[in-house]
C-alpha cells in the first residue's frame, strides 16, 4: 500500500506537491457512510481512491507520467547504459531546468513501512535514500550522495540489513539506481522493495499480453461480464476461443520492406479471439475487439486490469478514467475498489458526476491548478476547511471555488471573431 507521494521538478510540476493517501479524520455522517473508502493500518486511515480535477492543460496527467517514470526508474535503471539520457523533463522555467529532481514515496511492504527516495537530473542520479521502521523507529538502509565526495565510501553509508553492501555500490553507476542494482545482486530488502514496485503497480494506457488477457478473463469471468453488461445490456455472454491462423512475414530486402505482399512467406500462430453474444440472438457471435463500440471494447481492457488489482490489493493509476465510458460505468469501476481489502486507485478525471459527498471523501477530492508561472499547484477539498458537507460540491467546483477550471470569454464578439456568420 501507499501511504504518500512528493513530486518535485517533473514536466509542469515545479515546486514539491503531495499526495496523500493517509485519510483525514473526518466524523460527519456522511464521511462515516464511506466507512469502505479507507482501510486501517497502524490506527491510520488509507484511502482506496484519489480524483484529481482540473482544467486541460493544468497538469494532472504530468502528475501520473511522473509518477510512472519514477516507477521505471527503479524497475529498468540497472539496464541503463553510461550514455543514457533519462527520459522526463524538468520544469522548463525559473532555471529550473538545472535543478534537481525529486521523488519520495512512503509505502507498507510486508506490514512495514518504509520511505524511499531518490533526486536526479536528466544525466545522473544525484541522491538515493531507503529507510524503514521494523520496530516503529527509522532505522537507515542505506544513503547515497554523489557529490559526497570521489570514492564510493564518501558517497555511501550504509546500516546493518544488506550483506556486502559496498559490493554493489562498487558496480552501481550514476545511471542506475542502487535499489536497482541491489536486487539485482539478489540483496534481500532492496529486492523486496525492487518486486514491490514492480507487481504492486499498474498503469494505463494497459499493455497486456495475450497470455495475460486470457489468465485474467478467465479467472474473472463472472466479474467481467458483469461490468460489461452494465455498459451493454443486451450481451449476454462472452467467449474465448483460440484459433491457428496463418499470419504472414513480409519479405525484407537490403533493410527495406518489399512493397508488394506477393512474395511474403506465411507461418502459422495460435490467436485468442472474444466473441460477444446478444439477446436478439443468441447463437450469432460477434467478434467483441472489431464490432463492438469504443466504449464497451475499452471498458474490456480496463476491467481486465482493474479485477486483478481490486482481487491482489495493487495499485493503479489511471489518466482521464472516464475516456469512452458512460458515467455511472466509471463510478461502477471506482466503487469495485471500495469493495476491495485494500487496493488503491489514483485517477484524473473531468466527470463530475462523482463529485457529491454522498460517494466521495472530501480527503479523496484533489484539484490540479496551474499558477500563473505556468506550474502545476495540487490541493485537497479537505483544505478548504468552510465548506460544509451540505454544500453541492459539483456547482462549486463547475462555479469555479475550487479554481482547477477553464475560464471561458464565449461573449458573442469573441465566438464571431471564430466562426463568420454567413
Amino acid at each position: 500500500m501507499v501511504l504518500e507521494i512528493r513530486l518535485s521538478n517533473f514536466f509542469s510540476i515545479k515546486d514539491e506537491i503531495t499526495i496523500d493517501f493517509r485519510g483525514a479524520n473526518l466524523r460527519s455522517r456522511l464521511a462515516q457512510n464511506l466507512s469502505d473508502h479507507v482501510f486501517e493500518f497502524n490506527k491510520t486511515s488509507v484511502l482506496k481512491a484519489l480524483a484529481f480535477y482540473g482544467a486541460n492543460a493544468s497538469g494532472k496527467s504530468n502528475i501520473i507520467k511522473a509518477i510512472r517514470f519514477c516507477i521505471l526508474m527503479i524497475i529498468n535503471s540497472h539496464n541503463h547504459n553510461e550514455d543514457a539520457v533519462f527520459n522526463f523533463l524538468p520544469f522548463k522555467f525559473d532555471g529550473y531546468s538545472e535543478k534537481p529532481s525529486k521523488f519520495f514515496i512512503h509505502f507498507v511492504l510486508q506490514g512495514v513501512e518504509y520511505k524511499y527516495s531518490f533526486e536526479l537530473n536528466r544525466n545522473q542520479i544525484l541522491k538515493e535514500s531507503l529507510v524503514f521502521y521494523p520496530n516503529g523507529r527509522v532505522t537507515k538502509i542505506f544513503e547515497r550522495n554523489e557529490e559526497a565526495g570521489e570514492t564510493k565510501k564518501e558517497k555511501y553509508s550504509f546500516g546493518k540489513f544488506i550483506k556486502r553492501p559496498f559490493d554493489v555500490a562498487e558496480s552501481t553507476s550514476v545511471k542506475t539506481l542502487f535499489v536497482s542494482r541491489a536486487s539485482q545482486m539478489d540483496r534481500e530488502i532492496p529486492k523486496n522493495v525492487f518486486s514491490f514496485f514492480k507487481e504492486k503497480f499498474r498503469f494505463t494506457p494497459i499493455l497486456l499480453s495475450e497470455q495475460e488477457i486470457e489468465y485474467y478473463f478467465e479467472k474473472y469471468k463472472k466479474e467481467f461480464l458483469t461490468g460489461v453488461r452494465i455498459a451493454d445490456s443486451d450481451i449476454v455472454d462472452i467467449k474465448l476461443e483460440k484459433n491457428i491462423i496463418p499470419v504472414k512475414n513480409d519479405e525484407i530486402t537490403n533493410g527495406e520492406i518489399a512493397e508488394t505482399t506477393t512474395s511474403a512467406s506465411t507461418k502459422l500462430e495460435e490467436r485468442i479471439g472474444f466473441f460477444s453474444y446478444h439477446k436478439r440472438d443468441t447463437n450469432l457471435k460477434f467478434d467483441f475487439l472489431a464490432e463492438e463500440s469504443a466504449g464497451t471494447r475499452r471498458l474490456f481492457l480496463l476491467l481486465l486490469t482493474v479485477l486483478d488489482v481490486a482481487n491482489n490489493n495493487k495499485i493503479l493509476l489511471v489518466d482521464e478514467i472516464e475516456n469512452s465510458l458512460h458515467p455511472q460505468i466509471v463510478e461502477y469501476i471506482v466503487n469495485l475498489f471500495y469493495k476491495s481489502k485494500y487496493a488503491q486507485l489514483l485517477f484524473t478525471t473531468h466527470n463530475t458526476y462523482l463529485l457529491d459527498l454522498k460517494k466521495i471523501r472530501k480527503d479523496q477530492i484533489y484539484f490540479c491548478n496551474k499558477r500563473e508561472d505556468a506550474s502545476t499547484e495540487v490541493y485537497s477539498l479537505y483544505d478548504f476547511s468552510d465548506f460544509r458537507d451540505t454544500m453541492d460540491v459539483e456547482k462549486a467546483y463547475l462555479l469555479g471555488r475550487f479554481g482547477a477550471i477553464p475560464f471561458l470569454d464565449d461573449s458573442k464578439e469573441n465566438l464571431k471573431i471564430l466562426v463568420h456568420e454567413q
